[in-house]
């Protein structure tokens, strides 16, 4: 434990900083990762507009509705 209250507060704070650089990086990592599967599924090889018209689709229906339409 630090000496001070000042000291155990800049303690505090490097260690939210740390676990922010963390959070950050995570969330790049799962970011390539999906668009790795997006790359895969063979969805990068349509032209922009087929592809632009299937992701609005897909917002409008929602996520759920889509998987259980797919599932079907």
């Amino acid at each position: 434990m630090a000496k001070t209250l000042e000291q155990e507060r800049l303690a505090l704070e490097e260690d939210e900083r740390k676990l922010q650089s963390r959070r950050k990086l995570l969330e790049e990592k799962e970011r390539e990762q999906a668009i790795t599967l997006v790359e895969r599924a063979g969805l990068l090889k349509l032209d922009g507009k087929r592809l632009g018209a299937l992701m609005d689709r897909i917002k409008t229906l929602g996520i759920e509705a889509v998987e259980k339409k797919l599932a079907a």
